[in-house]
């Protein structure tokens, strides 16, 4: 089976390279090659010694945070996640399990993947494309804060259910140790601008800082967002302030 660049999932299609069988170490490998890449463009741009305002990136490929009232409705009473594999975020994993989303005009999209565990209320994420094929103007929020967000209607195997709300478009957000949010000067909902250096650079500004000492560092953007720069998973971005 082709494993994508990153070491993460095979679902939002933006690894432009991908191989049929790695080696022991070749993830490593590939990593470090990655980071010396940036590391000289870095340098060719007058900015060398920066390494440590390094971040590596992952693509945020649409997902659903689900409750334990909305699994039992869509998948049946006492129903238990079953683990697919680990995100890089400890502790957070992707589901084998899936939903079909529909929206207020009736237009769906499949085989969305449910990340768990499980959560008190449910969450809908989704790229601002998505939402327009859905009918749904998504509010940029960020996670947990879905008060007021857009309405929309989870089919599972077992039945459906109507969240009055709960779709949402992420924000853009770094993840940090509060170590590692030292090291950056930086602190819990800080707002930082992130650079990436490549053939279709940009400067992601509005960048929401998290702090936790569950997390690891590593930047999430949505596919509008790894699109409109070509980056994908494994790409490192500069913390600009």
């Amino acid at each position: 089976m082709p494993v994508p660049i990153s070491g993460h999932c095979q679902e939002c299609g933006l690894c432009a390279v991908k191989y049929d069988s790695m080696p022991d170490g070749g993830e490593e490998q590939l990593a470090r090659i990655i980071r010396k890449n940036v590391e000289e463009a870095l340098a060719a741009r007058g900015l060398a010694g920066t390494k440590k305002d390094l971040v590596p990136v992952a693509i945020s490929v649409r997902h659903i945070h689900i409750s334990g009232e909305d699994l039992n409705a869509t998948f049946g009473p006492g129903y238990k996640l079953t683990i697919l594999r680990d995100l890089s975020q400890p502790g957070q994993f992707a589901a084998k399990e899936t939903v079909t989303l529909v929206g207020p005009n009736n237009e769906v999209i499949r085989n969305v993947r449910v990340l768990g565990p499980v959560r008190k209320a449910t969450q809908v994420e989704l790229s601002r494309t998505e939402g327009v094929v859905l009918g749904l103007p998504l509010p940029v929020r960020d996670s947990g804060d879905t008060a007021g967000s857009c309405p929309i209607t989870l089919v599972g195997p077992a039945g459906s259910v109507y969240l009055r709300e709960g779709a949402i478009k992420a924000k853009r957000h770094i993840h940090m140790t509060p170590k590692g949010a030292e090291s950056f000067g930086l602190k819990d909902k800080d707002l930082v601008s992130a650079e990436y250096i490549g053939k279709a650079g940009l400067v992601f500004s509005k960048v929401l800082v998290r702090v936790s000492d569950k997390f690891k560092l590593e930047m999430h953007l949505d596919t509008d967002e790894g699109n409109a720069s070509d980056i994908s998973c494994g790409s490192h971005v500069r913390i600009i302030k």
